[in-house]
């Protein structure tokens, strides 16, 4: 049976009622991704800050396993607030989360450096991720639920599209407070204490999201329910036991939320990476253009969250899946060479090749132990891209020149990444910080624009889908668990994973190969297991 022959005695809610419910649920979803996504953003400072180690490669490391961290706890907090979200209510459920957020994510703001109080600085950090990802754990599936749970099935892609999309504005609010704060502020200020302040301001934005939320009412469909008293017993367990579930939350794991979650953050947070270390672009441009691309690419959640109302869920993804395994690596050579130019033509002209023995190089220490592996982690901490061979004697070329490497001052680190730096600069290679032309600019955000593309059609019917895809006493677990396993450990670890893969190769595009593994999985598993034709409810033919 469907929903609404489940429960025939839900009210169809008003006009005004669903502009309601989508913009309360949609706004407390941007600010609740914006204070997870604020600790992405401020990667650079976070890793100066908290977890200083003299190693540039490193700091960079650990801030992306802080961020894991949080990403980890994600589906703990999907299991506790889906639990909470089926047997207590889908309203009051997501008030918890947000509150948990915000108080989290100010901490981080008040938080004394590593100089100051030592390793509790670093610990003290990490507990407050557990918090937040715990947080996030009930926050998507109860927003997601609510708003489609008042949506006619007709239009229910749609206006969960909104909550899709409401994700990538998190994104962009925190890049835009980041910017906005960097405007008001000068250079000393903003390194002393300033980049606290978008922490801070978590205070004031959850204050709005808890007074737009307080206005809502319970689900219609979780109301009916109690009404009729067929809450769950133990929503977790039945989550694993309910006829054909186990299936179900299969395919939603691996075969949706898995490969949603890689596309969406390689278009954001690796390019963003990438613009900034690798390309080395300066900063505040990289920020401006990711984020005007974001912005941007926000409208195609919506899109295609609207067309499978009209195609079914399965078409939009299958393709956005397989589209982006043909053009994910040319989108990303593509911004390279506009971000870049120059770098991209020296290394073209003049290539680093690396030949020796005991040429290992391990990114987790601060310090490696051959030569041969120091001279690597400088490379590396530069953002130059080298070609590694075994050899009986340690060389270091750069095109057909061969530079004296028994000169390199091996045991200082500083007067190593000066020499370096001077023979580099000779080769043709320019460390200066870049800002792209125009005309190059354009090019680098049409390029994300078309990836935002790719995710929002990946990403847009996602809510609708696993709302119909599960019964409705178990929906909030069922649906929960899956996608923030999916999204917590193959996205959540993407950033971490795609950095120590460029960083043990050399090669700036290797961490591509991570997410075009994970979109191949998945486009497998979503062509086998998910239903095709137009969109339906659960119990109306479901598998």
């Amino acid at each position: 049976m469907t929903d609404a022959q489940q429960h025939p005695h839900e009210s169809e809610p008003s006009a005004s009622d669903i502009k309601l419910v989508i913009a309360a649920s949609s706004m407390g979803t941007v600010f609740e991704w914006y204070d997870f996504f604020i600790y992405g953003t401020l990667a650079g400072i976070i890793g100066k800050t908290f977890f200083p180690s003299g190693n540039a490669t490193l700091e960079t490391l650990l801030v992306w396993a802080g961020f894991a961290v949080g990403f980890g706890f994600r589906p703990l907090g999907a299991v506790l607030f889906g639990y909470l979200g089926d047997k207590l209510g889908r309203k009051y459920t997501f008030l918890v989360t947000v509150t948990l957020m915000g108080v989290a994510t100010a901490g981080v703001g008040f938080i004394p450096s590593a100089a100051t109080i030592g390793y509790a600085a670093p610990a003290i950090v990490l507990l407050l991720r557990v918090m937040q990802g715990l947080a996030l754990g009930g926050e998507y599936g109860g927003a997601a639920i609510y708003v489609s749970e008042h949506s006619p099935p007709s239009r229910r892609g749609f206006f969960t599209g909104f909550i899709q999309a409401s994700v990538v504005g998190g994104f962009v609010l925190s890049l835009v407070v980041v910017l906005g704060c960097k405007a008001l502020m000068s250079a000393e200020v903003w390194d002393s204490w300033g980049w606290r302040v978008p922490f801070i301001l978590s205070i004031a934005l959850l204050a709005i999201s808890l007074w737009m939320r307080l206005k809502l009412s319970e689900s219609p469909v979780f109301k009916a329910m109690r009404e009729e008293g067929e809450i769950a017993g133990n929503p977790f367990v039945e989550s694993f036991t309910y006829p054909g579930n186990r299936k179900r939350i299969f395919i939603a794991l691996f075969g949706v939320a898995a490969g949603l979650t890689v596309i969406w953050y390689t278009a954001m947070f690796s390019a963003l990476s990438f613009l900034k270390s690798a390309m080395r672009m300066e900063a505040t441009t990289a920020e401006i253009i990711v984020g005007i691309s974001a912005a941007l690419g926000m409208v195609f959640f919506v899109i295609f969250g609207a067309l499978s109302d009209r195609i079914g869920r399965k078409k939009p993804i299958v393709w956005g899946y397989a589209l982006a395994l043909v053009f994910m690596f040319p989108l990303f050579w593509t911004i390279g060479s506009h971000a870049n130019p120059g770098l991209v033509a020296a290394s073209r002209e003049a290539p680093v090749y690396i030949s020796g023995p005991d040429c290992s190089y391990n990114a987790f220490k601060a310090e490696q132990e051959s030569n041969c592996g120091k001279l690597l982690g400088d490379l590396t901490a530069a953002g130059i891209s080298y070609d590694l061979s075994e050899a009986p004697e340690l060389e270091f070329r750069t095109g057909d020149k061969v530079l004296p490497i028994g000169a390199y001052r091996w045991d200082d680190k500083k007067g190593r990444n000066a020499q370096l730096e001077s023979w580099l600069t000779e080769a043709g290679y320019n460390f200066d910080e870049v800002t792209p032309s125009l005309g190059d600019a354009v090019t680098i955000s049409l390029m994300l624009v078309i990836f935002m593309a790719l995710s929002g059609a990946t990403y847009g019917p996602v809510a609708a889908l696993l709302s119909e895809m599960f019964p409705p006493r178990i929906r909030y677990s069922s649906m929960s668990i899956p996608y923030h396993i999916g999204t917590g450990y193959f996205g959540g670890f993407l950033p971490l994973i795609s950095s120590y893969m460029v960083a043990s190769s050399g090669n700036p595009y290797q961490g591509l190969w991570y997410t075009w593994g994970v979109v191949a999985l998945a486009l497998v598993i979503a062509l086998w297991g998910l239903r095709g034709g137009p969109p339906r409810d659960y119990g109306e033919n479901a598998a």
